[in-house]
């Protein structure tokens, strides 16, 4: 079992930053990818962005490139979403995801994911 627990979220306004981590524990892996997606009322959970443990090779959607930056901190197993330049329609909770069976594929797919956090609500007003 992967506990993960998001944490970060909070109301902000339109150009500004926020920074999501997401804690796991449990039993970890030492290679594996590690997701982040985001819901907004009404809509499917879709896809932000992702992270190897090891090697540290990121993928973004294209909504975010630019904006939202991926880090690790591999000693802590806490994995950082750094939101920047925040935009109305980045408004949704914010999940995090472990992929256990891929150590280097960065899937966009929601299925593909094993362990998932309790979410963590992002509002960004206009």
């Amino acid at each position: 079992q992967v506990q993960l627990v998001e944490s970060g979220g909070g109301l902000v306004q339109a150009g500004g930053s926020l920074r999501l981590s997401c804690a796991a524990s449990g039993r970890t892996f030492s290679n594996y990818v590690t997701g982040w997606f985001r819901q907004a009322p009404g809509k499917e959970r879709e896809f932000v962005a992702a992270i190897r443990w090891s090697g540290g090779s990121t993928y973004y959607t294209d909504s975010v490139k630019g904006r939202f930056t991926l880090s690790r901190d591999n000693a802590k197993n806490t994995v950082y979403l750094q939101m920047n330049s925040l935009k109305p329609e980045d408004t949704a909770v914010y999940y995090c995801a472990a992929d256990i069976n891929s150590s280097w594929y960065l899937s966009n797919n929601l299925y593909e994911y094993d362990y998932w956090g309790q979410g963590t609500q992002v509002t960004v007003s206009s």
